[in-house]
């Protein structure tokens, strides 16, 4: 059986410096996906926008600046608040948001009880994946459904 770990949050789009508006998201973590954290932002366009990135990025991200490229995950300060910012950049554009460093981390502490750090390869099938990915292509069977070489 597999656990799903959600958690409805309200995430602050930074438009400048000085304005930002609330960006409604949900964060899930599949324990047969135990690598990826999945964040789904309802923006107000007729789909919600889905990011996929490492759980481990995240969980660094709440301590430390980390990540390069198309994330990046630093804690700082906003009103006398901790908060964990997230720069997500795609072919499509670039955000900067912003969550409640606490209700983050809450939710990450839950993930890792799920799935402890260092034990997500044991939540993966690899034989089955495997099988999968090679039925998916008849080129590596033979014609009694075997591998074949």
């Amino acid at each position: 059986m597999h656990t799903i770990v959600e958690r409805e949050l309200e995430l602050e789009l930074i438009l400048t410096p000085e304005r930002s508006i609330p960006v409604p998201a949900l964060l899930s973590h599949r324990s047969d996906d135990p690598y990826a954290v999945h964040i789904t932002f309802h923006v107000g366009s007729s789909a919600p926008v889905h990011w996929t990135f490492a759980r481990e990025l995240l969980t660094e991200g709440v301590r430390h600046p980390t990540g390069h490229g198309d994330v990046r995950v630093w804690p700082t300060w906003n009103e006398g608040h901790g908060v964990v910012c997230v720069a997500l950049r795609s072919p499509d554009g670039e955000a900067l948001l912003q969550a409640p460093a606490g209700a983050l981390s809450e939710w990450l502490e839950e993930t890792l009880r799920v799935v402890p750090p260092g034990s997500e390869a044991n939540q993966l099938d690899m034989d089955d994946e495997l099988w999968a990915l090679m039925a998916s292509h008849p080129s590596f069977l033979d014609d009694s459904g075997e591998k074949g070489c």
